[in-house]
């Protein structure tokens, strides 16, 4: 039978210690998520009714030291639009789009279907060059439709804009995305709670109440790469990060550690963090 080595204790006691003395630790960790959701809310109050702040990401969540460099991913969701998966969800006055997922989207993805402002019917003519007709004539949204929103001291990243940090100020990813009001069909077993113990009833209820985003981006093996729009359930990612305990997250950032000092040595990130987070 596997017996811990006696110098495992003397090891994880140490390394608790490294990361009480970098800041990974209970104090540091919630100065941070309650800095940066106060920044949340400041901006979106000054935003008005156009559109709503999100910071997502290590910085948010308090996985992160100074070493390891991270940048701040803050998503602008505007207030003018409105992906829905079934018509009853459909807002008068709105840009309305109907989520589709068919054989012709990658999983974790889909096509975004232009809808009347007036009635819950499709739209049968092309608007504008934002759109395309497809082979079912659905007027269909392109995800490049903000590629050309790049200021000056910015550069594209997929579907987000880097803006590279002045003196003082930390390095910033800006995603653009748009709001569904409802949990992803495709992650509906994810509603199932069966006998598990985490996440609990409670980080499920508020993930699938807070619904999901869709971000202009395709996956790797799209057919139609300039159709494709990225699901994503960031919010529900940051409420499971906020879940985890101190020793989880400790974890965590020693996983991140590992993949920077090592693996990623040629600073291609071929490894990203994220794939540490899922």
């Amino acid at each position: 039978m596997f017996k811990t080595p006696e110098y495992s204790k003397r090891l994880s006691m140490k390394l608790s210690q490294v990361f009480e003395d970098i800041g990974v630790n209970e104090k540091m960790v919630i100065k941070r998520r309650r800095a940066f959701m106060l920044i949340e809310s400041i901006e979106t109050v000054s935003n008005g009714n156009d559109c709503t702040t999100y910071y997502f990401g290590s910085q948010s969540e308090g996985t992160t030291t100074l070493e390891l460099g991270s940048d701040v991913d803050t998503m602008i969701v505007y207030h003018t639009d409105n992906v829905i998966q079934e018509l009853p969800e459909w807002r008068h006055n709105k840009n309305n789009f109907l989520m589709i997922q068919d054989e012709n989207v990658t999983p974790g993805y889909c096509f975004l279907q232009l809808l009347r402002y007036d009635f819950p019917f499709p739209v049968t003519t092309i608007p504008n060059d934002e759109f395309f007709r497809d082979k079912n004539r659905r007027i269909l949204l392109k995800n490049t439709i903000r590629s050309g929103i790049i200021r000056d001291n910015s550069e594209r990243h997929g579907p987000s804009e880097a803006l590279a940090g002045r003196e003082g100020y930390i390095d910033t990813d800006l995603v653009r995305a748009l709001p569904c009001f409802s949990w992803p069909k495709s992650a509906s077993h994810f509603l199932e709670q069966g006998t598990r113990k985490w996440p609990f009833n409670e980080m499920i209820r508020y993930a699938t109440s807070n619904g999901c985003f869709v971000v202009g981006a395709s996956s790797k093996i799209a057919v139609h790469s300039n159709l494709e729009w990225r699901i994503s359930t960031s919010l529900a990612e940051r409420c499971f990060m906020f879940n985890l305990n101190l020793t989880q997250l400790q974890c965590y950032v020693l996983l991140k550690i590992i993949l920077k000092t090592f693996l990623n040595t040629n600073k291609t990130n071929e490894l990203s963090s994220y794939m540490c987070t899922t």
